[in-house]
């Protein structure tokens, strides 16, 4: 899927968030090599993961500073 968002204009740019259960760190390289922003393990806890979802949408709501707006070329599909 990363390939795919990373390989079109429309996409290219579009934030990417890994949340996975998965403590390999095999996934966490090639999530990476693949594009992804961030990689973000979550919790087994309900009450855990809702507090890490919520630092997360904090995160990119007001700390990360997003690329500028470009005008991306005409859908020609």
């Amino acid at each position: 899927m990363l390939r795919r968002i990373r390989s079109d204009e429309r996409t290219k740019l579009l934030p990417v968030v890994i949340l996975t259960s998965s403590k390999e760190n095999r996934d966490l390289v090639e999530g990476y090599s693949r594009g992804a922003n961030s990689y973000v393990r979550k919790p087994v806890d309900f009450s855990e993961f809702v507090a890490a979802v919520r630092q997360l949408g904090m995160y990119w709501l007001l700390l990360n500073e997003a690329p500028p707006r470009v005008a991306w070329p005409a859908n020609t599909t």
